[in-house]
């Protein structure tokens, strides 16, 4: 079974759920007299833990300082990589745009992975190599035959026992297939003394410990893949990156600090295990483990790097005290931004606590860590911080030896001096301040972001849609060129060139407490509301930087339509010489009309689940071609509630002159001219 990183939740209990009530907003402000906390850089020699008792009297420290315990739920083990709400394609100055899913500037005939950086590989459910298609299908590693399309066929079929091993995602190359995903393993207890077994009938003892797992297989025989070594890091998986041949691994594991500061059992250390070595674990000693003095968590941060190419070389494992949430890598440099939690001080101490109404804020910051990859290592190399949190991983970017970091700070649902305001900070070599831009959108928060090259793209969001073009090319001095307030908003952003940008989000219409009443009391502040739709396309045009607008737009059902790629850059397909976009998407419909006494608009039924597949380019816009799905009419008149089986479309690919959909219990073959079906192959009956 997987193991459930409940823990994560409270954090999006805290800054969730929340009615947005608010006017317009005020013009962005591009400077504040503050300066952002900013650590002094480091070539970093980071202390280590040395002992159990250190270790403890450092967690001690910090739960002294900040609530650590309160907060370690907060600050635990979550990954966030991948795009949680934005896009990616490779920069525009980085990797040819005219197919931004194929990782260099070498022409395929078919489609890779949409990655966020080129020649940065990103693991994925589906890959192609041209030929066969790779896919992670629940408990089972599928090897399909796809081209020539009328031979399709399944090859090879792994299958792994859930109790060991979950796959859940994948690289492959002309040599090797990567499989990634997480195992249990039943946890070897300690003696305890009778006062932890007294103990432990409160807190039980953890029964199995969880592990990310990497599988390497050859792929010299397709129909007999032979496995090549196995490496596990102690902890869940965050994120990868693969760069050539070399392999980077990212864990967190979760401490138990409850059972650390108050049992005299010794806590179970961090291991790694690398079959090229030796087939067991190995256990991590204090002193190989160290820490970020200014950003203590409960938790171990591993860090993996491998060489594919060598065998017999013992994978490279690092070890720190924190933890990694979002991951942004350049071919040379591999960034992990950390954000930090601290509860604002309210009182003197000494003094009786003031009742709150609103409840004291967070303080929060980013902390970034940049690692060289040299030589497929990993070495530490420089710290930064600054204030706010960040959206996913699209809101990081390194760029002619500066790295640029999108971030928000405060609360939308605030209105007074801690509203929420996004900021754009340009971090030197060693992630030193060099510029920043403050006070963007007050009351708003950041949507999504794209950089490219000298220039940055922000979408924020509270009732309408303010689409900012930014100019980033003085490092020193980033300013604001341009900004269109348009209904709706971009929940992230895709290059088409360097003068249009495609926008993946929703629409919305925003209601006035003239048609939405209820709940307001007399004499109580008044703004308005806005409300989500349907999915929404759109190209802005920034060509007149100054003044950018919505070139073309088109929408896709009603209120509660959704698509994977709104959540997830590597669901879209988009092929600027083809004209072809593609992603996903499940689509509700409002089929019969009510209006509702306060005007709030009501949730579509649902009416569709598959593929769109659009024809698109700059002079005729959004062309919608087909829609392709799995689902035959039993499957519809089962459809709802969330449930369309094993037929749901998660990728949508292309081989030669062939469009593939993918779902767990399906793949498709269409002709991509006509997009007649071609064949059909079932994967789960």
């Amino acid at each position: 079974m997987k193991r459930k990183l409940w823990y994560s939740l409270a954090v999006l209990a805290v800054f969730t759920g929340m009615i947005i009530m608010t006017g317009l907003n005020e013009p962005p402000k591009q400077s504040i007299a503050q300066e952002p906390e900013q650590a002094q850089p480091e070539h970093l020699s980071l202390p280590v833990l040395g002992s159990l008792d250190n270790l403890r009297s450092i967690l001690k420290d910090a739960e002294n300082s900040r609530g650590l315990r309160g907060q370690g739920v907060l600050m635990g083990a979550i990954a966030l990589d991948g795009m949680t709400k934005s896009a990616a394609a490779p920069p525009v100055d980085q990797a040819s745009p005219t197919n931004s899913g194929i990782t260099s500037k070498e022409s395929k005939n078919y489609s890779s992975t949409n990655l966020q950086v080129a020649e940065v590989d990103e693991a994925d459910i589906v890959k192609s190599d041209g030929t066969y298609l790779y896919q992670v299908n629940n408990q089972e590693l599928l090897v399909i035959q796809a081209d020539p399309s009328d031979q399709m066929h399944i090859v090879k079929r792994i299958s792994f026992d859930e109790n060991e091993f979950s796959p859940q995602e994948l690289y492959v190359d002309n040599q090797y297939l990567v499989v990634l995903g997480n195992a249990i393993y039943p946890e070897t207890q300690p003696s305890a003394t009778e006062k932890d077994q007294s103990k432990a009938m409160i807190y039980p003892p953890v029964i199995h410990k969880s592990t990310t797992k990497v599988i390497i297989y050859n792929l010299a025989d397709k129909a007999n893949i032979t496995k090549l070594r196995e490496v596990e890091l102690d902890g869940d998986y965050v994120s990868s990156r693969k760069i050539g041949s070399n392999l980077y691994l990212i864990a967190n594991k979760y401490l138990d600090l409850y059972r650390i500061m108050n049992s005299e059992m010794e806590p179970t250390l961090p291991s790694y295990r690398d079959t090229a070595l030796k087939n067991e674990f190995i256990n991590l000693d204090y002193a190989k483990i160290r820490y970020f003095p200014d950003c203590i968590e409960p938790n171990y941060l591993m860090i993996a790097s491998l060489n594919l190419d060598q065998a017999q070389q013992e994978m490279q494992v690092q070890t720190f005290l924190g933890s990694g949430q979002n991951v942004y890598a350049s071919p040379t440099n591999l960034y992990i931004a950390v954000t930090q939690y601290e509860r604002a001080e309210q009182d003197t101490p000494g003094t009786t606590p003031k009742k709150q109404i609103i409840p004291s804020p967070y303080s929060m910051a980013t902390a970034v860590y940049r690692f060289s990859l040299d030589q497929g290592g990993v070495d530490l190399q420089a710290k930064g911080t600054v204030p706010g949190n960040i959206l996913n991983q699209f809101s990081l970017d390194e760029y002619n030896d500066c790295f640029r970091i999108a971030t928000t700070t405060g609360e939308t649902w605030r209105s007074d001096e801690n509203t929420s305001k996004n900021n754009v900070y340009i971090l030197g070599p060693d992630l030193q301040l060099m510029g920043k831009l403050e006070d963007i959108a007050p009351g708003e928060r950041i949507y999504s972001v794209r950089f490219m090259g000298d220039r940055g793209y922000m979408v924020t969001f509270k009732n309408v849609d303010p689409f900012f073009v930014l100019d980033l090319k003085d490092p020193s001095a980033p300013q604001i060129l341009g900004a269109l307030k348009i209904p709706g908003y971009s929940d992230y952003l895709h290059p088409y060139d360097e003068n249009h940008i495609i926008g993946f989000g929703k629409e919305t219409i925003e209601l006035s407490p003239t048609n939405n009443n209820q709940g307001i009391l007399p004499g109580s502040p008044v703004g308005s509301n806005a409300y989500y739709q349907g999915m929404k396309l759109a190209v802005f045009d920034v060509t007149d930087v100054t003044k950018p607008v919505e070139m073309y737009k088109t929408t896709i059902g009603d209120r509660g339509t959704d698509s994977e790629v709104l959540h997830n850059h590597k669901a879209l397909l988009f092929d600027q010489e083809k004209k072809l976009l593609s992603f996903p998407v499940t689509v509700m419909e409002v089929k019969n009309p009510v209006k509702s006494p306060s005007g709030v608009p009501q949730y579509g039924s649902f009416a569709f689940q598959g593929a769109y597949v659009y024809n698109f380019d700059l002079h005729s816009g959004f062309t919608l071609r087909s829609k392709i799905t799995h689902l035959d009419k039993p499957d519809l008149l089962k459809a709802g509630q969330h449930y369309y089986g094993t037929k749901e479309i998660e990728r949508v690919l292309y081989i030669g002159d062939t469009l593939y959909t993918v779902s767990k219990g399906k793949i498709k073959a269409n002709d991509l001219s006509s997009l007649e079906e071609k064949k059909s192959l079932t994967l789960n009956p």
